[in-house]
Order: C-alpha cells, then sequence, then structure tokens
C-alpha cells in the first residue's frame, strides 16, 4: 500500500513535467500557418545583404530603368576637292617678238628652260632677263621687244665655221651680223657675243690682220677718252671696251671694234701680240 505522502509527490511531478513540456512543443497550426518559423541564413547572405529587410523608405523607391546607351557616331568626312596649284605668274610683260625671241633662245641654249610658243610663262622671264643681263640689254625686265630679239637673231645666226681661222688663236668679226668670237686651233675658245664697228664713214676694214700693240688701257687723242683693254691691228683701229652704250646703234665707233667689258677682258686674256684677226662681211648702213 502506497503511502499518502508519496502519492501527494507523484502527483506533482507530474504536473511540473507537463506544463513544462507545453512550453517548448512547436504548435501544429502555427507550422501550417508559417508563423513566426525561423528562416536559416547562409553565408553569401550574410556576406551579400541579399536577407536584409527593407528599411522604411525601400518599400517606395522606383527602380530606374535602365538607359539606352548608344555609341557616339562617327564623324562625317566631308571629302575636299584637291585645291589646284595656281599657275605662278612670269612677272614680266609680253612682247611683241615673244616667239621669236623663245626659237632663238632655244637655238642658242643656256639661258634656262625655254618652250616655244609664244606664251610667257616664268621660265620664258628668267630666261630673257638672263639674256638681256648677259648682252647689257636695258631695261631688263623679261619683255621680248625689238632689241631683244635682233641680239638674239645676231648671236643665233652666227655660223663660227665663217671664220677662216688657222693653227693658233683668231680673233673673227663679223660685220654683217655685228658679232665676235675667237678661235683656236679650229676651236670655238670664246663664243659670240655682240660688238658694234665702224658707222657710216668710219666702216671698220674687211681682211686678215694682226695685233701689233696691246695696252690694258689706251688714251685716245682725236676723241680723249680712255679705251680699256686696247688691241690695235691697223689703221688705229682696234679692239677695245665701249665707252657708251653698246646698242645704240646709230652712233657705231669710228671703226673700232667696241665690246661689253666682259668681253673685251675675255678677249684680253686669250690675245698677245701677233694674234691673228679675221674681218669679214658688211655692217648694214655703212
Amino acid at each position: 500500500m502506497i503511502h499518502p505522502r508519496m502519492v501527494a509527490r507523484l502527483v506533482a511531478l507530474a504536473v511540473v513535467t507537463l506544463v513544462g513540456a507545453g512550453a517548448c512543443t512547436f504548435d501544429p497550426e502555427q507550422e501550417r500557418a508559417g508563423a513566426d518559423k525561423p528562416t536559416r541564413v547562409n553565408a553569401t547572405e550574410r556576406e551579400s545583404g541579399a536577407s536584409d529587410t527593407s528599411g522604411p523608405n525601400q518599400s517606395n523607391r522606383r527602380t530606374p530603368k535602365p538607359t539606352k546607351t548608344t555609341t557616339n557616331p562617327r564623324p562625317r568626312v566631308t571629302p575636299t576637292k584637291p585645291t589646284p596649284t595656281p599657275t605662278k605668274p612670269s612677272g614680266c610683260p609680253v612682247g611683241e617678238k615673244h616667239r621669236e625671241v623663245e626659237t632663238y633662245l632655244a637655238k642658242l641654249g643656256g639661258f634656262g628652260k625655254i618652250t616655244v610658243d609664244g606664251k610667257q610663262s616664268a621660265e620664258d622671264c628668267a630666261a630673257i632677263k638672263k639674256f638681256q643681263t648677259r648682252y647689257d640689254i636695258r631695261p631688263v625686265q623679261g619683255r621680248a621687244g625689238p632689241l631683244t630679239a635682233d641680239v638674239a637673231r645676231r648671236l643665233a645666226n652666227t655660223n663660227t665655221a665663217q671664220c677662216k681661222a688657222g693653227s693658233g688663236t683668231t680673233f673673227c668679226i663679223n660685220l654683217t651680223l655685228q658679232t665676235v668670237w675667237a678661235m683656236r686651233d679650229g676651236k670655238v675658245v670664246m663664243p659670240p657675243t655682240v660688238t658694234r664697228t665702224g658707222m657710216p664713214g668710219y666702216a671698220t676694214p674687211t681682211g686678215t690682220y694682226k695685233i701689233n700693240f696691246r695696252n690694258i688701257k689706251e688714251w685716245s687723242d682725236p676723241y680723249e677718252v680712255w679705251m680699256p683693254y686696247w688691241q690695235h691691228f691697223t689703221q688705229g683701229i682696234g679692239f677695245h671696251q665701249t665707252t657708251t652704250y653698246i646698242h645704240n646703234g646709230p652712233i657705231g665707233s669710228h671703226g673700232c671694234i667696241n665690246m661689253l667689258p666682259v668681253d673685251a677682258q675675255k678677249l684680253w686674256s686669250l690675245g698677245k701680240v701677233g694674234t691673228r684677226v679675221y674681218v669679214f662681211g658688211r655692217r648694214p648702213g655703212t
């Protein structure tokens, strides 16, 4: 027989056990409804914040639409036409004898590029100026006028083979074309250049002579003028540097062979006493 006190203790222990168990057991209704069900957060979510609940203002925030990205268009290149190279102006007036001078200068050579077309160009301008400078044709402006054409014609038409030059040095004078040149042993050692010989009443005599007197600066008694690079060959007549403008044709000389300074010096360097002189032709108007 169980003692009454023992029975009372057993009953009390049962009650405590039942009450404690009810506090820790899951309610099946709550489990079905998902109320207060704990959620396990994995490590990835903790690091990224994916499991975080929204803040108080995030529920009303609108997600912006992605902006349409457009690539910058390539700049439009407008094709440009090449700029034509402007024709360089000649800088020289056109003379009435232009084509004629072109022809003579092309034949002579040595004055630059020449195109025989009758048209002024920068090349023609430069060549004509060079020619005018060489033969002291004034003014030097590249214009092919009558004087330039006449000088070019005389030089271009001079036939050096007409000079009866033997062995040694010969000074040759063509009175018709008013040109002078020098030859040595049949070869031209000084090309034709311009001269001015005796005017009417003082015509230079033709024939074969020899230099018989030279003086680098001779004084003329009758005409009271210095005659640089004097080389006498007959009757008070000789070669010397001109004392006036050589292209002033009407005045001429008193029989002497007038020469440009550069040519008188060159002829002086080639000559000596005994040098042969051959004069032929006839100056127009004498």
